[in-house]
């Protein structure tokens, strides 16, 4: 076991561009070192919320984000120990990339790219190559992506959809060239493939055994291709890390008061977007929390004094969430608190794409084409439960829905010059989607108002 202090393996799988095959190596590393006996801490970079559902389900525990556009660069390597030592110290974290190793915020150089979160954990980089019609120039790729910034540390690559032995061989050969050390080859035959969908992979909620059987055949890929000693060797590389832990009762300075209000997250397959940090400071802040799935609960649970609704996908079951009728009334009558961010915002409108909804907020919504996509600087417009007028946040839009209006008349955020999202009462709802780990002030205000 990895002592409390300062040790703590690591790697991070990065690739040169998204669909290399990132997340088919790092879900088959976190499954095949657990099925070593190993207990390993699953992350991701950047706001994703579906990977880290895959690594959860590999790892046996919370997959988490480390994302410094949203929380900070500096609380990036706490959040790493936190999430390594809870609920047990972890022996190794595998942390997965985002898009390209050096892409980051655009307009910000590389700032929140896997490159910079690599340095600020003081990780190996294991990237991830697909051959696919490429022989001797993937070891100038590699040397590349090395030499565009010294400070990441490339200590291995996959080949990943490999042709041939013969293929496989030319590939070793050149990269030996460089003196960069292959740590496993995937085959195109045994490529194993994770359903999709308009916004990414289906998350493993909403697919359970299929998900199951899924990370077992990435477990063995993994397992026959992969040299795991190599790879737990590249991870013991790392040096110590000297910072302390995250601390979500730091965080949120404590519990609000003596009372524990119940507050009510939204689970269950059509609302999977959350980070483990939400429920962690709100209980940190004082709350009791619960889980209520939209789907098939028919009341909220006893007791319940607010209600936080993440993201997700509604519009896939937009007519089972409708048939849920006595849910829907309870929460068009709620007079507690209610957060939403994106699929909660279509959820509490009155309809999505025709279907009733819950009728709390006087919009429609529906699907289109358009993707809307990226990190938001933003600033509270309207006092709520989760921010004071004028707070500055920073979040990201992922959708591809609108709605008519787009904005309430007491607006939730302002960024890019425009107003978003709706305050209306005690219920404060839009498409952006936030880490409280970067403003833990929302988890404290959401539990005060639910007093």
């Amino acid at each position: 076991m990895v002592s409390a202090h300062r040790s703590l393996p690591r790697v991070v799988v990065a690739a040169p561009a998204s669909g290399h095959g990132k997340t088919t190596v790092a879900t088959g590393l976190l499954a095949a070192l657990r099925r070593r006996g190993l207990t390993v801490s699953p992350h991701k970079v950047g706001p994703d919320y579906i990977d880290p559902g895959y690594h959860a389900l590999a790892a046996g525990r919370p997959g988490r984000n480390l994302d410094p556009f949203l929380v900070g660069a500096d609380r990036i390597a706490p959040l790493l120990r936190h999430g390594a030592s809870v609920p047990t110290p972890a022996d190794i974290a595998v942390v997965e990339g985002v898009m390209g190793l050096h892409d980051g915020a655009v307009g910000r150089r590389d700032f929140a790219s896997t490159a910079h979160v690599a340095r600020l954990i003081e990780a190996p980089v294991l990237l991830v190559l697909d051959t696919t019609a490429q022989g001797r120039s993937a070891a100038a790729l590699t040397l590349g992506m090395a030499a565009f910034d010294p400070a990441v540390r490339i200590g291995g690559v996959i080949l990943n959809r490999v042709g041939s032995p013969r293929h496989e061989t030319l590939l070793r050969d050149a990269l030996a060239e460089v003196g960069v050390p292959v740590l496993g080859a995937v085959t195109r035959a045994a490529e194993v493939a994770a359903p999709a969908r308009h916004l990414g992979l289906v998350p493993v909620a909403e697919r359970a055994p299929e998900s199951v059987a899924i990370v077992t055949a990435l477990a063995e890929l993994v397992e026959a291709t992969v040299d795991l000693d190599a790879v737990l060797d590249l991870a013991r590389s790392a040096p110590p890390l000297t910072t302390p832990a995250w601390d979500p009762v730091a965080a949120v300075g404590g519990p609000a008061g003596v009372e524990r209000p119940r507050v009510a997250l939204a689970g269950g397959p059509a609302f999977t977007f959350s980070y483990a940090e939400t429920a962690e400071l709100l209980t940190a802040a004082g709350a009791d929390v619960v889980t209520v799935d939209p789907l098939r609960d028919p009341t909220l649970p006893t007791g319940t004094r607010a209600v936080v609704i993440g993201g997700g996908f509604p519009e896939a079951y937009a007519q089972t969430l409708a048939d849920n009728t006595a849910l829907r009334a309870e929460l068009a009558d709620f007079d507690g608190p209610i957060v939403a961010e994106c699929a909660g915002l279509l959820y509490l409108g009155r309809s999505l794409d025709g279907v009733p909804m819950c009728g709390r907020l006087d919009l429609t919504a529906r699907m289109t084409d358009r993707l809307t996509l990226g990190y938001r600087e933003a600033f509270a417009v309207t006092d709520s439960p989760v921010a004071r007028a004028g707070e500055p946040v920073r979040g990201h839009e992922f959708h591809r829905t609108t709605t008519d209006p787009g904005h309430g008349d007491a607006p939730a955020w302002r960024w890019n010059d425009a107003e978003h999202g709706f305050v209306a009462g005690r219920v404060h709802a839009s498409y952006l989607h936030t880490h409280w780990a970067g403003h833990p002030d929302a988890a404290r205000r959401l539990v005060e108002a639910a007093r």
